[in-house]
């Protein structure tokens, strides 16, 4: 007779033998499957991770099936307060990539980690090893509908242009109007699109950076009337529409300009990814965004000289870029020249022998194409790849927008004399109604003149000062704005390093990339710059901001404004007869460490930097700027050690 089994024991041959062949995995939930441009984050929700590690992390993957390698973004799940217990949550707020997503969480521990395989800055990129769990499929409710609305001029009196993205390609159209609730007049849209094969190089042509680069619309709103409010959306009835926009049509003979300048500003995620982002962007739209609201109905532009998003070659911060300038690119211009991070590529086809070690892999294999796609400058200018690839695009133009001339450059190709580039600004330069537009802007993005230790590009400087710098001064340029170097940094009217005529040189890379170049530094302490600096520099920033230009006939002002306090730093006047106004300071050092100082101008001229006071205004300004920059150059905090690795070089900018 066999005797009964007590359950207790059943339990315990059950949990002994039974159980560890059961893989239990934790549990992992979505806040939501589907999400609105009004309504963009998710929350992702975990329980049950056993024996969590520090280095645990949450990818972010679209389209799904992407390569577990090949996420957009990852978080690590010790950013939520509870992830030592297994358990936790992380909200995070995702841009609509045509493309549905998906989450996953994984293991991960110190004992895997591989030091070959690594993010822009040093930092080991996560492993996809240990999958614990993933997500349902989600996406956007209208995942085809358009995106990414900005505006630029066309050169022509009276029109207006807007581009914006869709996931379908099919049909769409501009409606607008000078009322919100009667947008009659409609004009349809040019399409475009680049490949993959289109790029260059990797990352931009392999799996890991290709995503879907969407359908590129382009429709000009023409027969506008100029000082006026216009209203407008865009899309298709079948497709969806956008919101509605608004912005004020130019007015070239209201004798003002507005316009708000920078360069090197690049784009935030929230997420890490393979390259480094830059959450100052965020700062310096929002201060933008305040200020295009102060002026009311008045016109105005922006003007962004290079290094556009930091995409190099991962194609979805194109995306997130445009998404973040929507709110002023979708009310006011968005104009824009090439930098080094839109083109560089080792095959670039202008690389001459001067010039071998200036040009590098900037642009992560991207050729220019994105940047000639996604935007539509004035002019046609292009210049071939030299593959297969499309021509680049928005090289070089030029406008009138109020008082003021506009030039844009590329300092990335061919500009020496002969050059298609050099031909079109002496013509250009040469052809100014100063009595129509009294002022002339020139911009570009690697700079003529710069104290920072920018050593790599010295050739280029050169060349520039050879070859364009006299097409400048002779045709009386008023202002020269360049990138590249990621401080502000104002010159005296200058010409040939020499204080005294010519244009008022000033650096504005400092909108958001936070990769700061030191100034050029004492032979005996490397590590510190020449104090004071050479005479030519007026005045250096440290701080994050970006400028605005204001004139009207008779006076030009240049003002620097830094983001944490949206207060002006710097300001510069030019008068309409060539006269500048705060524009010149003279710093001398002599033999055995003694300085004199030397302020030089007629009463008026220097209207700040007065002799006696104004030393002590000028050297505190100076110190603030300096401490401001070494604590700008603070990097993120790595997931690890709470410190961040700084690869990257001040020749690399």
């Amino acid at each position: 007779m066999i005797s009964r089994i007590p359950l207790s024991l059943l339990f315990f041959f059950f949990t002994l033998f039974i159980y560890p062949s059961i893989s239990k995995s934790p549990a992992l939930s979505l806040s939501s499957n589907s999400l609105t441009k009004s309504n963009n984050s998710v929350t992702i929700k975990w329980s049950g991770v056993d024996s969590p590690s520090q280095l645990d992390w949450l990818g972010i993957y679209t389209p799904p099936n992407s390569s577990l390698h090949e996420f957009i973004g990852y978080l690590y799940l010790n950013t939520s307060s509870t992830w030592e217990s297994g358990s936790g949550s992380i909200t995070v707020p995702l841009i609509n990539l045509r493309s549905k997503y998906k989450i996953r969480i994984f293991r991960w521990t110190d004992s895997e980690v591989i030091p070959t395989r690594h993010d822009h800055d040093g930092n080991p990129l996560p492993q996809p090893k240990h999958l614990l769990a993933e997500t349902e499929e989600f996406q956007y409710e209208q995942v085809h509908a358009p995106d990414q609305i900005h505006l630029a001029l066309t050169g022509e009196v009276g029109e207006m242009r807007v581009m914006f993205v869709t996931g379908h390609g099919k049909e769409s159209v501009v409606k607008y109007g000078l009322d919100s609730g009667r947008m009659n007049q409609v004009v349809g849209t040019r399409v475009g699109r680049y490949e993959r094969e289109d790029m260059c190089d990797s990352p931009a042509n392999q799996t890991v950076g290709w995503r879907d680069p969407g359908f590129i619309h382009d429709g000009v709103m023409i027969n506008l009337q100029p000082g006026r409010r216009y209203f407008y959306k865009v899309g298709s009835d079948s497709e969806g529409w956008s919101n509605t926009f608004s912005f004020v049509s130019p007015d070239n003979n209201s004798g003002e300009t507005i316009a708000f300048l920078y360069g090197d500003m690049g784009t935030a995620t929230p997420y890490t990814t393979y390259v480094r982002t830059q959450d100052e962007s965020i700062s310096t739209i929002k201060l933008i965004a305040r200020d295009i609201e102060a002026i009311g109905d008045k016109p105005a532009l922006i003007s962004h000289i290079g290094d556009i998003s930091y995409a190099r070659g991962y194609s979805w911060l194109w995306d997130h870029f445009f998404n973040q300038i929507e709110p002023v690119a979708s009310k006011v211009p968005y104009h824009v020249c090439i930098g080094n991070h839109e083109y560089d590529w080792p095959m670039q086809p202008w690389k001459p022998d001067w010039a071998m070690y200036v040009f590098a892999r900037d642009g992560g294999g991207e050729c220019g194409i994105p940047y000639s796609y996604k935007f539509n400058m004035p002019g046609n200018s292009s210049e071939s790849t030299g593959t297969h690839a499309p021509a680049t695009r928005n090289l070089y133009y030029s406008f009138d927008f109020g008082v003021v001339h506009f030039v844009y450059l590329s300092t990335e190709t061919d500009f020496l004399k002969g050059s298609k580039q050099y031909e079109f600004l002496k013509n250009d330069l040469e052809s100014v109604d100063r009595v129509k537009t009294p002022f002339v802007v020139v911009q570009g993005h690697r700079p003529m003149y710069t104290t920072s230790n920018e050593v790599r590009d010295s050739p280029i400087r050169d060349k520039m000062l050879e070859h364009l710098e006299p097409l400048l001064v002779n045709n009386k340029v008023n202002m020269a704005l360049w990138g590249h170097v990621h401080r502000y940094e104002r010159f005296c009217p200058m010409s040939n390093y020499t204080c005294g005529s010519g244009p008022v040189h000033v650096v504005i890379g400092m909108a958001g990339q936070d990769w700061q170049p030191i100034w050029e530094p004492r032979p005996d302490h490397l590590t510190v710059p020449i104090f004071p600096q050479p005479a030519r520099s007026v005045y250096r920033g440290g701080e994050f901001g970006y400028t605005k230009l204001i004139a009207n006939r008779e006076r030009l002002t240049f003002t620097y404004i830094g983001n944490h306090d949206g207060k002006a730093h710097d300001v510069v006047e030019i008068l309409a007869s060539g006269e500048v106004i705060n524009g010149e300071m003279t710093n001398t050092v002599i033999n055995e460490g003694k300085q004199i100082e030397d302020f030089k101008g007629k009463e008026g001229k220097i209207t700040v930097l007065r002799y006696g006071e104004g030393v002590g205004v000028v050297l505190f300004s100076m110190l603030i700027g300096y401490f401001l920059g070494l604590m700008s150059r603070k990097k993120k905090e790595g997931v690890t050690n709470k410190e961040w690795t700084p690869v990257k070089t001040s020749e690399e900018a």
